[in-house]
């Protein structure tokens, strides 16, 4: 069954098309890995598939049900770490973590699986919980999301460059719960630019470029698309490159970004005086 489906997706802001007839299908208990150059549509396609956006036109579904008139019941069971974390300066990393745990459960044996979970996690990712947030630096607040995140017992996992900020050891421990999740069976949806990580992770990739999904299937279906005779099968950054490397540098996208930060800027915390 397909946990995520979209069909002829379209997503306009504007004139911008950031989505233009995207068909893609996510089926359960798999790690899909989800790559393209900046401004392709990656992040419009996750806030699409949360309902904070609402399409323009084609569906969205998560678990059979519509992204946008049902986000509030599918949120119940998708846990969320954007690439980009903004907390709340005057709170602790442990007082975040804690506020959205209660939010899903906020008593009974969930919430204490959650919070036995949690000291795992902290001791993991070598966070300190004590600290406020706005002495974090931008791979702790990271942490205090995917702390946040591994900590619920969902079906769903949606990650949008999840290790951003991250170093090398904290982006190994990420990919073991990563594993760990998968082998009970839950979905992931990972957004990386690190490709390495994709290819290590995902059972299967899907590639989108200008709001559509052009290359799609498992590790191997694409590297043998890619494949020339006499050498050795291609790298997903190798198969990446070869089709998608003119635009890596280009500004093409910057349009979407802007937009983006945009919309999302007046309802980020803001700092009040004294704050650092």
């Amino acid at each position: 069954m397909a946990v995520i489906e979209t069909h002829d997706l379209v997503k306009a802001f504007g004139k911008l098309r950031a989505l233009d007839g995207l068909d893609l299908s996510v089926e359960g208990g798999q790690v899909f890995g989800f790559i393209g150059p900046n401004g392709a549509g990656k992040t419009t396609t996750i806030r699409t598939l949360l309902g904070v956006y609402k399409a323009t036109s084609g569906t969205a579904e998560v678990f059979g049900k519509n992204a946008w008139t049902d986000a509030v019941s599918i949120h119940e069971q998708v846990a969320y770490v954007p690439g980009d974390v903004n907390l709340w300066p005057t709170m602790s990393g442990g007082e975040v973590i804690d506020f959205f745990l209660r939010l899903r459960d906020g008593s009974g044996a969930a919430y204490a699986a959650a919070q036995k979970r949690r000291e795992e996690l902290l001791k993991n990712f070598e966070l300190d919980p004590t600290k406020k947030c706005r002495s974090y630096s931008k791979g702790n607040r990271q942490k205090v999301a995917l702390v946040a995140a591994l900590a619920s017992d969902v079906d769903l996992y949606i990650f949008d460059e999840p290790t951003s900020g991250l170093d090398p050891l904290m982006e190994k421990v990420f990919q073991n719960y990563v594993a760990e999740i998968k082998a009970a069976g839950k979905t992931i949806f990972l957004s990386s630019h690190i490709l390495s990580e994709v290819e290590r992770l995902c059972d299967n990739v899907g590639i989108i470029r200008k709001g559509k999904l052009v290359e799609h299937g498992t590790l191997d279906e694409l590297r043998s698309r890619w494949e020339v005779k006499g050498e050795a099968l291609p790298s997903l950054e190798e198969v990446f490159m070869k089709q998608y490397g003119d635009e890596i540098h280009s500004d093409e996208g910057d349009e979407e970004n802007e937009m983006h930060k945009s919309i999302f800027a007046q309802y980020m915390p803001k700092k009040k005086a004294g704050d650092r």
